[in-house]
């Protein structure tokens, strides 16, 4: 597996922690619509130090094949951050992982985040050998239920309080991708 990798429009690039403040200014363009779809953030996750551990701790994730965080790019823009692309949990074992993403607002509705999980998903099928990959989204995000079925994820059911956001236990859809025997 690589470090970067390029689609049409799109470099996908894991980062160390020399990144920190640009991450850190991804995160703080988009705070609102990021927060309402993901768990509550921990003390200090706006500063460029917290993004410098994390930036550090995932690099040495990414080496051992267990979390892969891609941010995208645009080949046009190739300095600032549009989104995010990643495998996590990832288990050769069980040849599976965890598919997230996440994408600047300004960047929505251009086929973005359908490109660059499209690599993603060619990256974890043909290079890493999974099998399955699994997505959780809220039954309100439309924009993401959209994505996952256009790229073949078909819906399982729902994962009960699956994620604490907000003080409240949240339910999630569940939604799959096996890998289709093209990928074999």
């Amino acid at each position: 597996m690589l470090l970067q990798y390029e689609t049409n429009r799109l470099i996908l690039r894991v980062l160390g922690p020399d990144y920190a403040t640009d991450v850190l200014r991804f995160y703080e363009k988009d705070k609102d619509l990021f927060e309402r779809y993901e768990a509550d953030r921990c003390a200090g996750f706006y500063t460029e130090a917290h993004q410098r551990t994390i930036l550090h701790l995932e690099y040495g994730l990414c080496l051992r094949l267990q979390l892969i965080r891609f941010y995208v790019f645009l080949k046009e823009d190739p300095r600032t951050i549009i989104g995010t692309v990643s495998l996590y949990d990832v288990s050769t074992p069980f040849a599976r992982a965890d598919v997230g993403y996440k994408f600047a607002s300004r960047y929505h509705h251009k086929g973005y985040a359908s490109e660059a999980v499209e690599k993603l998903i060619d990256i974890a099928f043909m290079e890493l050998g999974l099998h399955r990959l699994c997505a959780r989204v809220q039954k309100e995000n439309a924009a993401s239920i959209r994505l996952l079925t256009e790229l073949g994820f078909e819906k399982e059911g729902i994962c009960r309080g699956y994620l604490h956001m907000h003080g409240q236990w949240v339910d999630h859809l569940q939604y799959s991708l096996i890998a289709p025997d093209s990928y074999l």
